[in-house]
């Protein structure tokens, strides 16, 4: 019998490629340059030349065999050494390669270390706005995925309620800073907080309750601001990173997990993570992708040139704020959550297709009457996507 789970899962589609197979049937009906199409978080820069650079140089002079070859299930070792280096040097916390675990991607960071901290019918928490995907990756685990609702003055964490909902079944916090959708960056007076609150749980409740930072967006961050690190607030502490948007590398697939290494079972987590691996058929990333990110990080972090995505959104946030609508200015990310001038966001995206403006509403991230603006693309189509917005807003202004 097919698997019931995952055959009602077809009805239920990520309303954000959803909406994206519309903007590609409407750009080859009318032309790309005339949809304004702000639904998918693809990078838009070119990737980092240093690797591009590293991956000609390693298939020009890297014996085949080996470079093409089966990598070990944790990663390759060397990676895994010169990334705890590169975090070490970064953050001051004291990782050694027995603390990472390469994966594909951030939700592949998140599939392994949701499964290395709960069992089925835990709980793990997460805060709204968040993205949508974080509904299956906790919940086909066996896990519950609990949303705590939105502090929608400053998408901050709700506190008070996250305080309300936890209890005993609680094994794991999963916080998202940078934010996707809300562009937001946790404070290190909200990551205070959270990580005072969950150590009282943690001794009220008798075991321990991990947080998980999902934090691909790290890089991108607006105003000469910094993001503060998790780790620095709280000892059992997961890093799920990936290598997307700070190297403009989304089809790379290539990601790890970090364990805090004052964490509890520490030493041992990533071990662990590779026999997960065995259950969810993981089995490594390929060799190309971890040796490409071992030669960006041998001398210092290097990114792609991101300043793109301060520059659109200033533009954005300037001109939409002037058109009225309401915006809580991002610290970081390629993204805005604009409210919108009706409650229905849904209908309110609906409507925006007549501009063809193609925007992503926000009830899928766990708020109502918001949507999702995912300004990666070029800076001239950012400007010419103006006269639209402003022929929505002023349908609501009539």
């Amino acid at each position: 019998m097919i698997n019931e789970t995952y055959k009602n899962m077809l009805s239920n589609k990520n309303i954000i490629r959803v909406l994206s197979e519309y903007a590609t049937a409407r750009k080859a009906e009318i032309g790309e340059e005339n949809v304004f199409d702000f639904t998918l978080g693809n990078p838009s820069v070119p990737c980092a030349p240093s690797f591009t650079e590293g991956v000609i140089d390693m298939y020009n002079n890297l014996e085949p065999v080996s470079l093409h070859g089966y990598s070990p299930s944790l990663g390759i070792e060397s990676v895994r050494e010169t990334l705890a280096n590169a975090l070490k040097k970064r953050f001051g916390v004291s990782y050694e390669a027995k603390h990472i675990f390469m994966t594909s991607g951030a939700a592949g960071a998140i599939a392994h270390a949701v499964r290395a901290v709960t069992k089925p019918g835990d709980k793990v928490i997460t805060f709204a706005p968040y993205f949508p995907e974080y509904i299956p990756y906790v919940n086909t685990t066996g896990a519950e995925l609990v949303v705590i609702p939105a502090d929608t003055e400053a998408f901050q964490i709700n506190l008070k309620a996250f305080e309300e909902m936890l209890d005993d079944k609680v094994n794991a916090v999963l916080i998202n800073s940078p934010n996707n959708p809300s562009g937001a960056v946790y404070s290190a007076e909200t990551l205070k907080a959270l990580s005072d609150m969950m150590r009282d749980a943690e001794k009220k409740y008798g075991h321990e309750i991990f947080l998980i930072s999902d934090e691909p967006y790290r890089e991108i961050v607006f105003d000469g601001g910094e993001v503060p690190y998790p780790a620095d607030f709280y000892d059992n502490s997961v890093s799920c990173y990936s290598f997307s948007k700070s190297l403009s590398l989304p089809g790379e697939r290539i990601g790890y997990v970090a364990i805090n290494p004052k964490a509890k079972d520490a030493d041992i987590f990533s071990a662990m993570c590779g026999q997960i691996s065995r259950g969810i058929g993981h089995n490594c990333p390929a060799s190309t992708a971890q040796l490409g990110i071992e030669r960006v990080l041998k001398d210092e972090w290097e990114t792609s040139d991101l300043s793109i995505y301060e520059r659109n959104m200033n533009i954005l946030y300037d001109a939409l704020t002037d058109m009225g609508f309401s915006i809580v200015r991002p610290g970081g990310t390629f993204y805005m959550f604009p409210k919108a001038l009706i409650s229905d966001a849904n209908e309110f995206c609906t409507r925006a297709k007549d501009f063809d403006l193609i925007l992503v509403p926000s009830d899928n991230f766990g708020v109502d009457g918001y949507f999702r603006i995912a300004y990666c693309t070029d800076t001239e189509k950012v400007e010419r996507s103006l006269d639209a917005f402003g022929k929505l807003a002023a349908v609501y202004k009539a």
